[in-house]
């Protein structure tokens, strides 16, 4: 089934030339099915790219999707247009009202800062506050799944000594949990940031469960034993060459980045890195889709 979105969106024609089933709102409106309604969060500064590459894992299901893109009304972003976010993106306040099936907080390049210092802080906090009562399943990834864990349960983030920046291998624990089903029990995953988070902190919360790590302990899928809750520290979501267009970015800013580990063959930045996370991105969403929002969701809110 296909993923609902406006046919004027920039990632309408890049989803439709890779064969993913997508249908416009026009169409979608003469038939006779509930779509899941999920809302999408997007703090990333390039929404358009963040677009693409989580309708594309939403899109690779069964189950027909409606799309409601977010952005915040306390940051102004000046990476995008302002016609684009007028055109395909509402705020807060204007869908406070209504309830969702589930919902994406993407991740945000404001690691370094507390989060009280984030000039968002205050309205994702409602944000987060409301989805207790108003959404199904909750998405979080990288630094929203550490803006959660410290607004849900309390526990802090810290600054790495480097930039953890690479495609890293990761071991499940809690095979038999839904969210992983179908999971080798090794698999490689990209991460990109400044800051981690505890292991030993995690599962010291009885009301956490730690699902993958990576091979070094850093905590990777986490889930509420409520289920409420998903967390990813990574980035399942990026392309197979986000990564080599974030090292070209910082050495370009004169940054001198350290190159992604495990990422370009041979460690050699001028040759083109391979897709070898695709598979289990496209399966951590497809349960996430149909065992904690579809099976989940009651098919008309009260």
């Amino acid at each position: 089934m296909p993923i609902t979105i406006p046919k004027q969106l920039p990632a309408h024609a890049t989803l439709e030339k890779e064969n993913i089933f997508i249908m416009d709102t026009v169409r979608a409106t003469t038939q006779d099915i509930r779509p899941l309604n999920i809302v999408i969060v997007n703090l990333m500064p390039e929404k358009e790219r963040t677009e693409t590459q989580l309708l594309r894992l939403l899109g690779n299901s069964p189950l027909q999707v409606l799309v409601t893109f977010l952005h915040t009304a306390t940051h102004d972003s000046k990476t995008v247009s302002k016609s684009h976010l007028n055109q395909f993106y509402q705020t807060f306040h204007s869908i406070k009202h209504k309830r969702f099936d589930g919902m994406i907080i993407t991740g945000a390049p404001v690691e370094m800062l507390a989060f009280e210092e984030v000039n968002y802080w205050e309205e994702l906090k409602m944000i987060m506050e409301w989805s207790k009562t108003h959404v199904t399943s909750v998405l979080h990834i990288c630094w929203a799944a550490q803006a959660a864990l410290y607004y849900h349960y309390g526990i802090g983030k810290y600054a790495l000594p480097a930039k953890c920046t690479g495609v890293f291998p990761h071991t499940i624990s809690h095979s038999t949990v839904e969210l992983i089903r179908g999971f080798d029990d090794e698999f490689l995953a990209p991460h990109s940031r400044y800051t981690g988070t505890s292991l030993a902190d995690v599962q010291a919360d009885s009301r956490l469960m730690v699902l993958a790590a990576t091979t070094d302990d850093d905590p990777f899928i986490m889930i509420s034993k409520d289920e409420k809750h998903i967390m990813l520290t990574g980035h399942f979501e990026y392309d197979f060459d986000t990564l080599a267009e974030e090292y070209d970015r910082d050495r370009t800013k004169g940054l001198n980045p350290a190159i992604p580990k495990n990422y370009f063959p041979d460690n050699n930045p001028k040759k083109t890195p391979l897709h070898r996370w695709r598979s289990h991105a496209h399966l951590l969403f497809s349960n996430w889709l149909n065992y904690y929002v579809y099976q989940e969701t009651p098919y008309e809110w009260k």
